[in-house]
């Protein structure tokens, strides 16, 4: 018998993901980029227990690695950067979340895949016709100046293209109507150097009513960046340069050395992400034959942690649903989603309430509970009840949603 073919768009943690789970399941998949080559590393993300346990299944955790300096200290700091309070880092939180970047996730992947799948870069989906029998779709490939337009049959069509996904704009609607705002601005990078005053493995949070700057430290690596703030009027921060809107974000008090030094390096490296942030809002993910994964079906945002955790969770199961379902993919999708969607609303919930005020104190009651948390949390008296309180919080994340 012929193996059922599966277009995969996106070249993400998702999309490679689904494509080794597809291959592993009997399907014949191909993996689709609008980029022209595999991207950098990219920026930090956090694999909490959610992932891990679904990593570990695809065989890829060790590769991926835990880049958590176990001597590092995260302080809570002021933009003169004399103010230095200890408080709880990444490493600290319920599970032993592992912070990594993007890249070593993607780069797991593509080892498992190895040459069993077919990439091609440079290349888009344009049209979408969904047939009961299968899905025909145009593809239009970039080669310097010349376009080739070509239409192929597929059994199933997995949309992994993230939050502004074409796949999802030619489906099922245009941003307009499926992505929720959270009205705020993220600019992230990896630094060239930590912060002067710092160790490699330090974290720092500068954290104001309604803006905030993240370090993350790597063991192994110069940290991570997060540059975040609250707008009222989203299309005007892209008016301008992204530098420009920072400092307009974070002004009209003066910058102080600390942040002085996180926007000059912001300024100076080449790959950095600027945009606003939305989650998805939609009925269903998917239709008989074509289905969304990741940011593209619920984007949980940044502040939810979740974003690498769910992407590798809802591809694992999506093969296992459709490996109960031989030749049924519609029954598949729908087992898939009914598994998968009380698990999502709940990181979303979180991502725009409790995750959104811990990365972006909103009002000044958010400012002052930060304040008591890190005290309680470097006090070793109260350091138990803290912890126990936070746990208590994170519970969701340990859940391995995708498991068999």
């Amino acid at each position: 018998m012929t193996a059922p073919r599966a277009l995969v768009v996106g070249t993400g943690i998702a999309g490679l993901a689904a494509a080794m789970r597809l291959r592993e399941i009997g399907w014949e998949p191909l993996l689709v980029e609008r980029a022209p080559g595999r991207r950098p590393a990219g920026y930090f993300v956090g694999l909490f227990e959610t992932g891990r346990a679904t990593a570990q299944r695809m065989g890829v955790l060790d590769a991926i690695g835990n880049r958590i300096d176990p001597e590092g200290v995260t302080y809570d700091v002021d933009r003169s950067g004399t103010r230095r309070r200890p408080s709880m880092g990444y490493g600290d939180l319920p599970g032993e979340p592992r912070l990594i970047m993007r890249g070593d996730i993607e780069a797991a992947l593509h080892a498992q895949i190895g040459e069993d799948v077919e990439i091609r870069y440079g290349t888009t989906p344009v049209a979408v016709d969904e047939h009961p029998d299968g899905v025909d779709v145009t593809l239009s490939t970039a080669t310097g100046d010349h376009e080739t337009r070509t239409t192929e049959r597929f059994d199933l069509v997995v949309g992994a293209d993230g939050l502004r996904s074409t796949v999802r704009r030619l489906v099922f609607g245009p941003d307009s109507e499926l992505l929720r705002p959270l009205n705020h601005i993220i600019a992230a990078t990896l630094l060239k150097e930590q912060v002067p005053g710092f160790r490699t493995g330090d974290g720092l949070t500068l954290a104001e009513e309604g803006r905030a700057a993240w370090v993350f430290p790597f063991a192994d690596h110069a940290p991570g960046l997060l540059l975040t703030y609250r707008t009222d009027d989203e299309d005007a921060q892209f008016r301008r340069p992204p530098l420009e809107s920072l400092r307009a974000a974070f002004g009209p008090e003066p910058a102080g050395p600390v942040l002085e030094n996180l926007l000059g390096q912001f300024a100076d490296v080449d790959d950095t992400l600027f945009d606003s942030v939305h989650q998805v809002d939609m009925p269903t993910w998917h239709s008989d034959r074509v289905v969304l994964v990741g940011d593209s079906a619920w984007c949980l945002t940044l502040y939810s942690g979740m974003g690498a955790s769910l992407g590798l969770a809802g591809a694992d199961l999506l093969g296992t649903t459709l490996a109960r379902n031989p030749g049924n993919p519609a029954r598949a999708l729908r087992e898939w989603e009914q598994r998968l969607r009380p698990f999502v609303a709940v990181q979303q919930k979180s991502g725009r309430t409790d995750g959104l005020a811990m990365f972006v104190p909103q009002n000044r009651r958010d400012l002052a509970l930060r304040g008591v948390m890190s005290t309680m949390t470097s006090n070793r008296l109260t350091n138990k009840a803290m912890r126990s309180f936070i746990a208590s919080r994170f519970r969701e994340k340990s859940v391995d949603v995708a498991a068999p």
